[in-house]
């Protein structure tokens, strides 16, 4: 996926109320039960029938570790549904997003103005409707490169711009080098 896709769900997964399932089987059970049946999550993990069999019955116990790392991304993908839905709603509605993010930042500004990109750690509380516009477009399917400009647009105008009490002239930040990047509802 992308990092800051990846740091959206990683925020919105401090919401669960109960752990995910550790082990390969219990992992598997809980797809066999969601999906209904052991065919399709065969063909999801690309794995045979019989071998999804084996999982649920703890006769197999340790995947191999590209199908460990596919059966856990597809379990936190659909573990409680509701907890994560209700997390999204409250950081879009009422709470915003938090961004704890180390990155090369600098904008476009007119000339005479200290616009040279410099490291920075920067931790920003987002109000709700960045919050929004980055699970939609998450949602849709964008990639890092769009969710990187959302995000910079954020900074821009919270951190930059202060919501418009200053750097009225500013034109767009560029968000880069991304060596820390961490999302809290």
């Amino acid at each position: 996926m992308s990092t800051i896709g990846d740091g959206l769900d990683q925020a919105v997964q401090k919401a669960f109320t109960r752990p995910v399932p550790k082990s390969a089987g219990a992992q598997m059970r809980y797809l066999v039960k969601q999906y209904k049946g052991t065919r399709a999550v065969a063909q999801m993990l690309r794995v045979s029938r019989r071998t999804v069999e084996r999982y649920v019955k703890d006769q197999i116990r340790t995947p191999r570790p590209d199908l460990a790392a596919r059966l856990e991304r597809e379990v936190k993908a659909r573990w409680q549904p509701q907890i994560r839905a209700r997390a999204k709603e409250k950081a879009v509605t009422t709470g915003g997003i938090v961004i704890d993010t180390r990155a090369r930042l600098g904008y476009v500004a007119p000339i005479g103005s200290t616009d040279e990109d410099r490291i920075r750690h920067l931790t920003v509380a987002l109000p709700p409707q960045h919050a929004a516009r980055l699970f939609e477009a998450q949602a849709r399917g964008a990639g890092d490169d769009r969710l990187r400009e959302i995000t910079a647009e954020a900074l821009r105008e919270t951190y930059f711009q202060d919501g418009g009490r200053r750097a009225g002239s500013l034109e767009e930040v560029r968000f880069t080098n991304i060596e820390h990047l961490e999302f809290d509802l």
